[in-house]
């Protein structure tokens, strides 16, 4: 069984793993927020130490020319495809940002080639705040499902999924799955955002992140069944309370949007999130560097639903406060401590 080292890339928040081929691949949100970045190893323990090629910048004005975050790698249909969210301009008077979401496309055999194409921004029929897209491909049907913004309810943003045309376009209207409603979802912010799929047997379950982006955010659960109609909202439970948050025992805080990858040996699931280990932060909470990207083994219980336990210690490095990585991409505070 492999030991699994945490964290496992150092700066990297929303980090995304997609396993292709026994390779995974590794993108996240750049601390910068100004660039979109891959890397790829055969074991999730050398990502650290993997070369990162930038294969997208932000624009220099317009759209997607600030704040460029939370990117998502898939592989459909023979494609690769980049799902990001990007600005125009700083954020509202009513502190709201104005991101949308943008998709990229590259058909070559190896995504990290310069060949990546802008397809476009994804239209909803709400032209409001939009981000976090991420994607699956469900008995034949390609779903997307996003947070975003409705004007005519509290909060930040709820949790929509809609089938696709294609990659980059919506084929129907979207279904509100989640919104903020529970006290655990409420603090700081109203927030549902960075879902993921996960699958179990005939079980279907998308977790989400909720709460404000210091030590309350905390993951929650939706879950159906395979084959019920998953455009219909009464297809989906939601747990009343989180199923992955802080552990001041394990000095994690703040743990949530997470991706899911399997073992080296596909044997399984595993969690790919970010968190910090320290509570002081400067100034607001999002321009804070160190969520650093860790791993958790999912175990799974006898009903069926997933068991993410806590946020794991660190083990490889100690804190590393808000200095910024050297180029060879060792830690540059703390040492070792295996």
């Amino acid at each position: 069984m492999t030991v699994y080292n945490n964290p496992i890339v150092l700066q990297r928040a929303d980090p995304w793993v997609l396993k292709v081929d026994g390779e995974y691949w590794f993108t996240a949100s750049d601390p910068e927020y100004d660039k979109i970045a891959i890397r790829h190893a055969s074991a999730i323990n050398d990502l650290q130490k993997a070369p990162e090629t930038v294969v997208w910048r932000k624009h220099e004005s317009g759209p997607c020319s600030k704040y460029i975050w939370a990117p998502e790698l898939h592989r459909i249909g023979g494609a690769w495809y980049i799902y990001f969210a990007g600005a125009e301009t700083d954020f509202e008077a009513s502190g709201m940002p104005t991101h949308r979401m943008f998709v990229l496309e590259n058909t070559d055999a190896d995504p990290t080639t310069d060949n990546w194409v802008e397809k476009g921004r994804i239209v909803t029929p709400m032209d409001s705040f939009s981000l976090d897209a991420t994607t699956e491909v469900i008995d034949g049907v390609q779903y997307l499902v996003w947070a975003q913004k409705d004007y005519d309810i509290p909060g930040n943003s709820n949790l929509y999924i809609a089938p696709m045309e294609n990659p980059w376009t919506l084929a129907a209207d979207p279904v509100m799955l989640t919104k903020p409603e529970y006290d655990w979802e409420c603090i700081d912010f109203l927030v549902n955002e960075g879902p993921a799929f996960l699958f179990h047997g005939d079980r279907i379950f998308i977790t989400y992140s909720a709460s404000g982006t210091g030590v309350p955010y905390a993951v929650g659960l939706l879950s159906a069944e395979r084959g019920s109609d998953l455009l219909d909202p009464k297809s989906w439970a939601k747990s009343p309370v989180p199923v992955f948050r802080t552990c001041a025992e394990n000095g994690q805080y703040g743990p949530g949007h997470n991706s899911f990858t399997k073992s080296e040996d596909d044997s399984e699931d595993l969690m790919i999130y970010h968190a910090r280990n320290y509570t002081e932060i400067k100034g607001d909470p999002l321009f804070d560097p160190n969520r650093h990207a860790r791993v958790g083994v999912v175990r799974w219980n006898d009903d069926g639903t997933p068991d993410f336990g806590v946020p794991e210690p660190d083990d490889v490095w100690s804190p590393v406060t808000t200095d910024v990585l050297p180029p060879d991409g060792g830690p540059s505070a703390g040492t070792f401590v295996r």
